[in-house]
């Protein structure tokens, strides 16, 4: 089968689905008194193994509807890097959890497909890792800080 360079008229709704559970796995809630968002990702990869297991299934779907889609190998090795990142930074304790704050993998292949079904339309810039990840190190910073001085 070709590759398609184009999404064929079925397949708006297929991104739509796309986008929209992409917004919800990394973006869905503001954090009260930042601009830093977090989604369901975040929130299950908190879960102990279970969590990264649960995220690296979500993250796969999106390879799946790429595929689904049409997508060039290329670019569905692309997205399956990204979900891959996702999964090992996972595996470390707090700092899987602020990756998945800051690296937005799900995101990330949300813009991959759409730079490639949808070469026209303007791309949604990822979040800036590094200012997340630093009111995200000082909020959890703050939190241990305060569960020490009470246990002490």
């Amino acid at each position: 089968m070709p590759e398609t360079t184009s999404a064929p008229a079925s397949h708006p709704d297929a991104l739509h689905r796309v986008e929209r559970i992409a917004k919800v796995l990394d973006e869905a809630i503001r954090i009260p008194g930042t601009r830093i968002k977090v989604g369901l990702d975040a929130v299950i990869g908190l879960i102990p193994g279970i969590g990264d297991a649960a995220g690296l299934a979500l993250g796969s779907w999106f390879i799946y509807e790429a595929h689904r889609l049409g997508a060039p190998a290329a670019l569905k090795w692309k997205m399956a890097r990204n979900v891959g990142i996702d999964a090992v930074s996972g595996l470390v304790p707090v700092l899987g959890d602020l990756m998945d704050i800051a690296y937005r993998s799900n995101r990330r292949n949300l813009e991959l497909l759409r730079g490639h079904f949808r070469p026209s339309a303007p791309l949604q810039p990822v979040a800036r890792p590094r200012r997340a990840m630093l009111v995200i190190a000082t909020v959890l910073g703050a939190l241990w800080l305060g569960y020490w001085l009470m246990k002490h």
